[in-house]
């Protein structure tokens, strides 16, 4: 019951207060890094091309960046404390960071224009991470669709969900070299 000159009295969900923090700090480096907002909201969309595409790389530096985002939402401390994860965690963080990766690469070819599509695209980063466990089986079964446009569609078409996905990822070395390329020039 409300009493004059009083506020009403809000619900205050803990959980999504937990993870809007834990997000805060995920992306504290990233903000730093990349000088662009990101959230609780982020989808892989929102992103800039030139910190996808440096994210898409996976090299020493950009893994940082994911390790961080992942071990933050997983309070399981920052990504420089990485290295001191017992083994079984260790894997879990790389299982994560792989999936994420992928999503990544996903993005970079659609923006390239040589995907219509790829699984995951619809969720935030926040929701991969967290949700990993879930939504991770479900997507990773899932195969990316090659944009009609694309000089291999004939033969993603012509084979079996197996190899589809063998022509997708065979791709994935010459779309890095066009994002990288294309963020360079932007």
């Amino acid at each position: 019951m409300e009493r004059d000159g009083e506020q009403p009295s809000r619900v205050i969900d803990l959980k999504e207060g937990r993870l809007a923090m834990a997000a805060r700090r995920g992306y504290r480096n990233w903000i730093g890094r990349f000088k662009e907002n990101f959230g609780l909201k982020t989808r892989l969309s929102d992103i800039s091309t030139p910190t996808l595409s440096f994210l898409a790389q996976g090299r020493d530096k950009s893994t940082f960046y994911l390790y961080d985002l992942i071990m933050n939402l997983q309070g399981l401390g920052t990504g420089f404390e990485f290295n001191e994860l017992d083994p079984g965690t260790k894997m879990s963080v790389i299982d994560q960071y792989l999936f994420l990766l992928d999503r990544i690469r996903f993005e970079c070819m659609k923006r390239l224009g040589w995907l219509a599509s790829y699984p995951g695209e619809e969720f935030t980063l926040v929701e991969l991470i967290t949700g990993f466990d879930a939504l991770a089986p479900g997507l990773q079964a899932e195969i990316p669709v090659l944009s009609r446009d694309h000089p291999e569609y004939r033969t993603y078409a012509a084979v079996n969900s197996f190899d589809r996905e063998t022509v997708i990822r065979k791709l994935i070395p010459e779309a890095l070299r066009r994002i990288q390329d294309s963020s360079t020039t932007l």
